[in-house]
């Protein structure tokens, strides 16, 4: 029942607080809540009786329109309207893109780890018979480039596949159910993508251990500990990737977070600043390099010049803060 009362909430988030509409809303509720617990008494399980209780009392908008009710105005009114097929396809392809562009960054370590295993085990002479040393390099770079060759391809095969959800980019408006329905799904989701960022971040923070612990038993070698770091962190990767995918699916669709209409301009101004600043940092990081050889140093030009574009962005966001104060 916490899932029907939280979907009703997020399907009137974006009407109008009145006394007509808390009335419409409790009046709802309660026929929500009498069917529900007749579908319970029927045998229906939990998913069961919330699915078709949302299914039949789920869809306001023609109640809305009837009553001559105003929607709150988004400035995109006149943007076209999402029907779930659109709004399922665009999150599956998503997953999808997630899943490819995660495998690709999995290849390439794989292949990196890869070279790095066969050249120590040609060195140590595991390989003795089958590779000599510069054979098992050659393998090694080889496959790596292989490897490489495949990412790229799942990358641009990626890039095409949600080419054709560019025009959402510009604008769309979701009905208010459909709105309902991803909210609730994200909040759902919300906890899976919360557990994958702490094993992404747990894996990252345990992967030098096989390197320590190579160390305490071979002083001379670190090979298969580097090995098994990239492993740790081609799955951490992985799990970022795919389902950080997930969770900007839905971000996008309501349009919260990295997608609001006020981050979008304050990515678009910061994204110019930048555009500028940090050529002009390359250029001073080279020219002070080989017109004054001060490659010992000149360095910290680019962890300054990040520094000053957090401090630009922090200024600007005080900044538009205050605007719309």
């Amino acid at each position: 029942m916490d899932t029907i009362i939280s979907y009703l909430n997020n399907m009137f988030a974006a009407l109008p607080r009145t006394v007509q509409m808390q009335e419409l809303k409790q009046d709802l509720l309660g026929n929500m809540e009498e069917k529900y617990h007749e579908l319970k008494q029927n045998g229906n399980t939990e998913n069961e009786a919330v699915g078709i209780v949302i299914s039949e009392f789920g869809n306001i908008d023609e109640l809305v329109a009837e009553l001559g009710i105003t929607v709150e105005d988004d400035g995109e009114s006149d943007a076209p309207m999402l029907a779930p097929e659109d709004t399922g396809s665009y999150m599956a392809a998503k997953k999808k893109s997630g899943f490819i562009v995660g495998l690709g960054v999995v290849l390439i370590f794989c292949g990196v780890a890869l070279l790095i295993l066969l050249s120590s085990l040609a060195e140590s002479g595991f390989l003795q018979g089958i590779l000599t040393e510069d054979a098992a390099g050659i393998v090694g770079v080889v496959v790596l480039l292989m490897l490489v060759a495949l990412a790229v391809g799942l990358f641009i095969y990626s890039g095409t596949m949600m080419e054709r959800y560019s025009h959402l980019h510009k604008s769309f408006n979701l009905p208010h159910y459909l709105r309902a329905e991803i909210q609730q799904r994200s909040s759902a989701f919300a906890p899976t993508y919360t557990l994958s960022l702490i094993m992404g971040v747990g894996l990252c923070v345990i992967s030098p251990v096989p390197i320590i612990i190579e160390n305490v038993i071979n002083d001379n070698s670190t090979t298969y500990g580097v090995v098994a770091l990239l492993a740790l962190v081609a799955l951490a990767v992985f799990l970022f990737i795919y389902y950080g995918n997930i969770k900007e699916s839905f971000s996008f669709l309501l349009k919260e977070g990295e997608f609001s209409k006020e981050k979008k301009e304050e990515n678009r101004v910061t994204g110019s600043i930048a555009a500028i600043v940090w050529p002009l940092a390359v250029c001073v990081f080279l020219i002070s390099g080989f017109v004054f050889g001060s490659w010992e140093i000149n360095w910290l030009i680019f962890p300054v010049t990040a520094i000053l574009l957090g401090v630009f962005n922090g200024i600007y966001n005080v900044a538009k803060g205050k605007e719309h104060s």
